[in-house]
């Protein structure tokens, strides 16, 4: 029997985990798979920013639940993957969202920081993916993972903008999300990407700042930034049911500036 989209898109009785999810885009995609049914375990690095985003969630009328882990550490990450397991059973979503960015000319560019930008925002994603994969998806021939890369993953930036890492970091994840979307269809896991453009967040501040909301507003041809809701459907049509013939995609949620870009 078809269902109706209503149907497609609900999501109870799923767990969902996602990374980076105490602010920002990871609370907001924690919240639209909330709301529409699923069990929510979120993390990050810090406790009492987890406790803060899981109230708002719980208010919310949300199942919500938290785990500290710091992603840039490998035994953080099996820490995650075991105690998620342990406390809710089978992961159906994971957002990788967890990530980093450092500002500095590509010829001054520190090491330390090319290696912190592309631990958190690669490696992270590639051993979280396994270690959910390996115990709640490929088991049971199903799953749907969610990358957040970037329209910074889509080509160079702005003058001003010294991103070299963080930039070749998402670039590096639409490709790892084609990659891993090609090797485990056959498992029935899907896995995308969504490459959102500047929300205002506590990682793109200084961005902000420097060049100015209503100047990076007025480059996009919607004359916007995102917003609280903007990361919302999409998360949902990946996550669901709704979204269950699509995999190895990428979108961008971005006003259409990667139009203009090129991207």
């Amino acid at each position: 029997m078809t269902r109706t989209v209503t149907e497609l898109l609900d999501l109870r009785g799923k767990t969902a985990l996602i990374t980076g999810g105490s602010r920002g885009l990871g609370l907001q995609m924690a919240h639209a798979l909330g709301e529409a049914g699923a069990r929510v375990l979120i993390s990050s690095r810090k406790a009492s920013d987890l406790e803060e985003a899981c109230a708002e969630l719980q208010s919310a009328g949300i199942d919500a639940r938290w785990v500290a882990a710091d992603c840039q550490q490998e035994a953080d990450i099996r820490h995650l993957a075991s105690e998620t397991a342990q406390r809710l059973g089978d992961v159906d979503i994971l957002v990788n969202n967890a990530g980093a960015a450092w500002g500095a000319p590509a010829e001054d560019y520190p090491l330390e920081a090319w290696d912190k930008v592309m631990n958190l925002n690669v490696r992270s994603y590639f051993l979280l993916s396994q270690l959910v994969a390996k115990a709640s998806m490929i088991p049971r021939r199903k799953g749907s993972i969610i990358n957040t890369a970037s329209i910074a993953g889509l080509g160079g930036n702005p003058s001003g903008m010294e991103t070299i890492a963080y930039n070749t970091s998402k670039g590096a994840v639409i490709n790892f999300t084609r990659a891993l979307a090609a090797e485990w269809g056959e498992h029935g896991i899907r896995v995308n990407a969504i490459c959102p453009g500047f929300f205002p967040s506590k990682m793109t501040a200084g961005t902000l700042k420097a060049m100015g909301e209503e100047k990076l507003a007025a480059h996009a041809p919607l004359r916007r930034l995102g917003d609280d809701e903007d990361l919302k459907g999409i998360t949902l049509l990946y996550a669901s049911d709704a979204g269950k013939h699509i995999t190895g995609q990428w979108l961008a949620v971005d006003g259409g500036v990667s139009v203009i870009t090129g991207g």
